[in-house]
Order: structure tokens, then sequence, then C-alpha cells
């Protein structure tokens, strides 16, 4: 079973969301975006995912002009209609997904509205009223890796300069994945109430730390080497409480931590 995704780039004038339709076809940029930006406007990306078998002609599960095509065709109309009206993203979502699915000719399996290039939501089709919603955040952060249970040659074989006595650092980059209910005014947990939690809970802790040093989770002698894996699920395992306390229909999925652009870890636990 194959799954293709694809973003499409589009984007709005919110100034005349109820003047003449733009004419798509004229525009030469499809890696900018179509309709282009020629004036102040909203830029959207759509990624679509879609499942199924490769035709064994083509080889394509499907074409990524249709998917293009079907998705600036149903969803345009409804992106300018919800900037007149002033609706909220997360309320739009399931609209955005019913039409793709009504329009690409293979199984949609998830369609995902990218707001700002940190941050989206999420619609799956096995989750109906149901929504994730992303945002990014970094902090940096010093440490060091080291396991008690084994010999300092032994750590330096393993570890190598990571295991470096005085530490070292990195910009890490987390990623929760919330599920919210979708409601008319948007969802049950606002991204201003995920990034205050998450200040609160993740960011004033860790940032500006050395984790073997200052912080309990990994402080030295706490036997919990602050590797990347490491620190996913300790920040899962932080961060899910207080995404539940807040009293709202949402829950923490999963979390993805970069301590590179090559390197991330996920973690996350069933509900």
């Amino acid at each position: 079973m194959i799954t293709l995704r694809r973003t499409v780039r589009l984007a709005i004038d919110p100034t005349n969301a109820c003047g003449p339709f733009p004419d798509i076809r004229t525009d030469a940029n499809g890696f900018g975006g179509r309709p282009s930006i020629d004036a102040w406007g909203a830029y959207f990306e759509i990624e679509l995912a879609c499942r199924g078998e490769a035709d064994p002609q083509t080889g394509y599960l499907i074409n990524i002009k249709d998917i293009d095509e079907a998705v600036r065709r149903t969803a345009l109309p409804i992106l300018r209609s919800a900037a007149a009206e002033r609706r909220h993203p997360v309320a739009v979502l399931p609209h955005l997904l019913r039409a793709a699915e009504a329009a690409v000719p293979r199984p949609v399996l998830s369609l995902a509205l990218r707001i700002t290039p940190t941050h989206a939501i999420h619609a799956e089709t096995h989750m109906p009223g149901r929504a994730i919603l992303t945002q990014r955040f970094e902090f940096a952060a010093a440490h060091r890796l080291h396991s008690p249970t084994l010999s300092d040659e032994e750590n330096r074989l393993v570890f190598g300069k990571c295991n470096n006595p005085a530490g070292h650092g990195h910009n890490y980059v987390i990623e929760p994945r919330v599920e919210i209910g979708v409601r008319d005014d948007g969802g049950s947990m606002s991204l201003r109430e995920l990034e205050a939690i998450v200040s609160r809970s993740l960011i004033e802790p860790f940032d500006h730390k050395h984790l073997n040093v200052d912080t309990a989770e990994f402080r030295d002698g706490s036997g919990l080497n602050p590797t990347v894996e490491n620190i996913a699920r300790v920040f899962y395992r932080l961060l899910a409480p207080e995404i539940a306390r807040a009293g709202s229909d949402a829950r923490l999925a999963s979390i993805k931590v970069w301590e590179t652009d090559r390197t991330s870890a996920e973690y996350g636990e069933p509900a």
C-alpha cells in the first residue's frame, strides 16, 4: 500500500474575498503558489495524503497535477468564503477534507492546512469531528551523554564527542501534536492556549539550561541519559497532564523533538 503526500501552495486576497475569482491558469509559478500573490494576501499550504496501489502501467498512485487541480478548485472557494466570514480555520478543516475526498479519485487519508511555517491543523478521515493541532517551538540547552552503568572508557566509545565532560549544546525544536475537538467557533484548544502551556511546562524549565546540571529529570545521578529519545519521552509525560488539565476536549497525541535537522525522536502513548 502506497501513501502519497502532495503539498499545494495557494493564496487568497482577504480584501477581495467576494470579488472576481482569479484565473489560476495564467499563473506560471507553481512552486511559489497559485493564484500568485500580487498584493497583500493570505498564503496557505495544503498537504493531501492519498493511499492505494500504484497503477502498473504508469507507476502513479495518482498524477500530482490532478491533486493540484482538485485541491485548488475545491479549497480556494472555501478559504475565500471563510476569510470573508471570518470563520475559524479549525471549523473550516472538515469542509476542506470532504471537498478533497469528493474531488480526488483516490482514497484520501488526511489533509493538513499549514497556516504558518510552524503551525498547522490536520484532519484525518478516520477521526471525524476531531483534528490535530501542531506548532513548533525552539529552545537551546546543553547536555552530556553519559551512562553511569558504563565505564568511562565505554562511555567514550559509545558516545564519542557527546561524552565531553563539559557538555555540548543544541538548538532543539519540539512539535506537540494535540488532538482536539472541532467546533463551529474553532477547536477545543486554541493555539494561544497551547503556546502558553508549552511555554510554562517545557520552554521555561529547559531553555538555556544544562540538562545534566539544572534539571531534575536529567540531573547526573538520576539515571536518565538526556538523549533525544529520552527527552521526547520526558517531555510527553510532562506536557500530557497539562494539556488534560486545561479543561478542554484535548489530548496530547505525541511530541516530536529534533536535536538537529537530521535527527529527531517522536514519543506518544495510546489514548
